[in-house]
């Protein structure tokens, strides 16, 4: 039986999440802080949540391949990363931005009053208080990297042991009428969802009691 299509699986949303963290709490911070435009904003960011996935996986294609930026990622492991970074990104970024929105206010504001810098309010107070909303954030976004399918096999493909994970595993064995592959990486990606969808529950009851 080969796992790479598990193991190709998890590096890619292992790689992705990492990324998505720095990226989306950035931009939740930003656009929470804007004054003109956070809506504007917000539709850009949040645009790859509404896109078809063949759309973005073209947009992506468009922006890495060589009538963009040509980086030489396409149809390699790293392009099955930013694929996957790409459409969990604003998932993670959401939930943050909401976890920010739903901050004290007064409190911050008396923060500044004291003359504590941005810098300290956002680690020292924005960050610790919004934990829970970017643990949930990030566990969203880890599942929906682990799942990804449509802009992965446009921009990443689906090779065998480099680019090959679990969804276009399944795709693979659907095309070759191997139903039981296709039951079997179905049956993971299943129980691997039910499980980091229940830790985000955990984590939004968490928010919920500070309440």
């Amino acid at each position: 039986m080969d796992v790479s299509p598990l193991i190709i699986s998890f590096k890619t949303a292992a790689v992705s999440s990492f990324i998505t963290f720095f990226v989306s709490i950035a931009l939740a911070f930003a656009v929470v802080r804007m004054k003109r435009f956070k809506a504007l904003a917000d539709a850009v960011i949040t645009l790859p949540m509404v896109l078809p996935p063949a759309a973005m996986g073209f947009l992506l294609l468009l922006l890495f391949g060589r009538k963009g930026l040509d980086l030489n990622i396409v149809f390699s492991w790293s392009a099955t990363v930013v694929s996957a970074a790409a459409v969990s990104c604003p998932l993670m970024y959401k939930t943050v931005k909401a976890s920010f929105e739903q901050l004290d206010a007064d409190m911050l504001d008396a923060a500044r009053s004291l003359g504590v810098s941005e810098r300290r309010i956002f680690f020292n107070i924005m960050l610790p208080c919004a934990k829970f909303g970017i643990i949930a954030g990030l566990i969203l976004a880890f599942t929906r990297s682990l799942g990804e399918f449509g802009a992965t096999i446009i921009l990443a493909g689906n090779i065998p042991g480099q680019t090959q994970t679990m969804s276009t595993a399944i795709y693979s064995a659907i095309q070759a009428n191997d139903f039981e592959q296709a039951v079997y990486w179905t049956a993971a990606l299943i129980v691997f969802s039910i499980f980091f969808v229940i830790a985000m529950n955990c984590c939004v009851y968490s928010i919920n009691r500070r309440k």
